[in-house]
């Protein structure tokens, strides 16, 4: 597939835009990574200076080469054998399903066909209905779904994404994409386990609006993890990159990380879990050997590869910074191909919302 990559580290936006752009040839498709300052005046630029060529974009935490910074310019350019629609999903919190007719008639537009196709998204929050409303659309075409909860807002502002020039806050943007010359690939990485020993826990009481574990197997929920794992409750929020929770469903197990404890000794976590779901307490596993078995699955599937785009929860982040790992990771992500990758508060995956995991999409 036909895709270039502009970046700059210059903190003034209109240089980073004119050097980020040089590198941008012929696009049909734009998505970009600012700082959260920035993200305005480029979208303003963006605009300005291709007025028919669509584009998606937010703020994050951007990975591309050796580089993993907040205070960058990322732009992303796929070129004519890129079939792309783009749009935008508004009141996710309220109405998730409100435009839900803009993606069907992207996805339409796009013809995805075997293999091809994806759907790439970043959204502000309210993932877990998001996901359900988005699949409506994209579960019949079987169109994958991959994306980020836009992460490293500024205190007291509010997360923001862009569609062609447009900013919105409250909403999902997104780029439907079907690659004309190859297949598109998506995987899922997981660095935690759920060992056969480890019990296997009952939600009983739960709280979805706050995304509240209030009791496990009808105990209050901190005291359940803190026992497990002979630990202090005051411990459980910092432990959670050693061992997060895990939702299980058959042989397939979804990481809902820890956010906060609650009154009465509830867990506050980023991923919602429902009454009568299997949870269970994850184990960190060697992470430099599970990325190594990812990336030779990945090779194995196939060579002719133009572009990996990932996403990366913080917490993985946070672990991999604080263990210096992570410029290993950002080198050897590079062996595959061009890499971009963006740092998220939250990973969606076709049609799960998940945490703590890497997903990615890897471009023929």
């Amino acid at each position: 597939m036909q895709i270039n990559v502009g970046y700059s580290k210059n903190r003034d936006i209109t240089a980073a835009f004119t050097e980020a752009i040089a590198a941008i040839h012929n696009p049909n498709l734009m998505i970009f990574m600012s700082s959260y300052d920035g993200l305005p005046k480029v979208a303003e630029l963006l605009k300005e200076k291709y007025a028919n060529v669509p584009f998606i974009g937010t703020s994050a935490i951007t990975y591309y080469k050796n580089n993993a910074s907040d205070q960058t310019l990322c732009i992303i350019g796929f070129g004519n054998d890129a079939e792309a629609q783009v749009g935008v999903l508004r009141n996710i919190s309220s109405a998730p399903m409100y435009d839900l007719y803009g993606l069907k008639n992207a996805i339409n537009k796009v013809m995805p066909g075997e293999r091809n196709s994806i759907c790439i998204e970043f959204c502000t929050g309210d993932e877990e209905r998001l996901v359900t409303s988005m699949n409506v659309a994209l579960g019949p075409k079987k169109v994958p779904l991959l994306g980020g909860t836009v992460f490293g807002v500024p205190e007291n502002k509010a997360s923001k994404v862009c569609v062609n020039g447009d900013i919105y806050e409250d909403a999902c943007c997104y780029a439907v994409i079907k690659n004309k010359s190859g297949k598109i690939r998506t995987y899922s990485e997981l660095i935690y386990r759920a060992s056969n020993n480890n019990p296997r826990h009952i939600a009983t009481k739960v709280n979805l609006a706050k995304k509240e574990l209030i009791s496990l197997d009808n105990r209050p929920a901190a005291d359940v993890y803190a026992n497990e794992l002979g630990i202090s409750k005051n411990q459980i929020i910092d432990n959670v990159l050693e061992a997060p929770l895990g939702r299980v469903v058959g042989d397939e197990v979804f990481i809902s990380s820890m956010k906060e404890i609650g009154s009465n000794g509830s867990l506050i976590n980023y991923k919602r879990l429902n009454e009568n779901d299997t949870v269970t307490v994850l184990k960190l596993m060697d992470y430099d050997e599970i990325n190594q078995e990812t990336r030779r699955a990945i090779k194995a599937d196939g060579s002719k590869i133009s572009f990996v785009f990932s996403v990366n929860c913080i917490y993985r982040h946070l672990l991999f910074s604080q263990r210096n790992h992570l410029q290993d990771f950002l080198k050897d992500m590079g062996t595959l191909g061009t890499h971009v990758g963006v740092v998220g508060g939250g990973e969606q995956y076709k049609n799960q919302h998940v945490n703590q995991t890497m997903v990615c999409a890897v471009f023929e």
